[in-house]
């Protein structure tokens, strides 16, 4: 019997600076996105500058990864009119792909980037297999499905679809209130300098909010869902690192993390247990079962409750939740250069620590690994208590060898 070769998913991270990108190249990412200073949906991030792109897909490339750069704002005239030059940058760069939302921005790409791959944004809504093979039909490699798709019609559209096309989905991350991320709250609520769809939304989707009777100003009457507030249009984080073999049977290519605008250690974190998950499935099949040393690692990083979206029915009573976040861990230290077992190692202090805590090395593709510390030295390598000054040299001894960009961090 000849055995069926198991389909790999892509890991596609985010990637909002520079930093980011290097955590999610170094912590197994097969590729990443990323924005440049303008026409990106996320300005929150700090996003490259010219010469930050060219760096970062040097980087990427020399590590094996593809670089795709978000162009999925919905552009007025006069960005159009500037664009063109933007897009022969891109391809000059050699840039991977871009990722648009904007129907008239497609015909430029193919002018103007004709060496750069099209990916469709989830802004797009794309939600049938019409709708895609449309896109297909207008050059797009790629499709970014809309959040709003349960996974057995995502697997009909894989099957009423062109299979040169490759299908994207979001896996995990923040979830948006509005349809496939267009809200019009920001701008309302704001002003136009904090548009939505131009990267500037200002998330009061996140917001507790109370009523207010027309004649009785500056009475407010809270509706409470429970004891912590009223958060009527917030959502839950998803999370789909249990359901890998249902994604890949359904056809998709790529499995997309939520998070430009998150930290370093949330795109090592989270790009490190999927890398995993995803590694393992291919390797074991129809035996896979997710290991609770990757699954428990998507806890340690700032989130809110999780669910699994809509890709099993949508279930409105499980979508919404208050506005605050789950932060049961902290970032100790980084460890740029890496360190070995037993060897004194330099570390960088990002949160305060000290003698006699219990910490975890954290490193790409490994398990952590718990120690107690039990002796730390500053830069001048003379005995500390703690460590408490942001950005201090530390050294201390590991109990393990830790590749570059390892991470030491606690429970709080």
């Amino acid at each position: 019997m000849i055995e069926t070769k198991i389909r790999k998913p892509e890991v596609l991270a985010p990637a909002g600076d520079f930093e980011k990108l290097r955590y999610a190249v170094a912590y197994g990412a097969d590729a990443v996105y990323m924005a440049g200073k303008a026409y990106g949906m996320r300005t929150a991030s700090c996003n490259f500058g010219q010469d930050e792109l060219k760096q970062a897909i040097d980087h990427c490339h020399a590590h094996g990864v593809q670089c795709f750069i978000t162009v999925n704002v919905m552009p007025r005239n006069h960005e159009i009119d500037q664009l063109p030059a933007y897009l022969e940058l891109l391809n000059d760069l050699g840039a991977d792909a871009v990722i648009v939302a904007d129907l008239g921005v497609i015909p430029l790409v193919k002018q103007y980037a004709p060496k750069v791959k099209l990916h469709i944004s989830t802004q797009a809504s794309i939600v049938n297999y019409s709708a895609a093979n449309m896109y297909h039909q207008l050059g797009a490699d790629r499709i970014v499905l809309a959040r709003e798709l349960p996974l057995h019609e995502i697997a009909e559209l894989r099957a009423r679809t062109d299979k040169s096309l490759e299908i994207e989905a979001f896996v995990h991350g923040s979830m948006c209130i509005s349809y496939s991320g267009r809200c019009l709250l920001s701008n309302f609520m704001m002003g136009s300098n904090r548009d939505a769809n131009h990267g500037s939304c200002a998330q009061p989707c996140r917001w507790s909010y109370a009523l207010m009777e027309e004649k009785r100003h500056g009475e407010y009457y809270p509706v409470y869902e429970d004891d912590r507030g009223t958060y009527i249009f917030n959502s839950r984080d998803m999370c789909l690192i249990d359901h890998i073999p249902e994604l890949v049977e359904a056809g998709i290519d790529s499995f997309k993390i939520e998070g430009r605008a998150k930290t370093s250690y949330y795109a090592a974190v989270i790009t490190n247990a999927y890398r995993r998950a995803v590694d393992l499935y291919a390797e074991q099949g129809s035996a896979w079962k997710l290991p609770d040393a990757i699954r428990n690692e998507i806890y340690k990083v700032s989130h809110r409750e999780y669910y699994t979206g809509f890709y099993f029915g949508e279930q409105p009573s499980e979508y919404h939740e208050d506005s605050k976040y789950i932060r049961d861990w902290d970032v100790c230290a980084m460890i740029h250069g890496g360190g070995k077992q037993g060897e004194l190692t330099r570390l960088e202090q990002k949160n305060k620590f000290s003698v006699g805590e219990v910490v975890e090395v954290f490193a790409p593709g490994q398990d952590p690994v718990e120690f107690t510390i039990t002796e730390m030295f500053d830069k001048d390598m003379q005995p500390i208590e703690s460590a408490p000054h942001p950005l201090m040299e530390v050294n201390l001894r590991l109990p393990c060898d830790a590749p570059p960009m390892s991470i030491l961090r606690k429970k709080k």
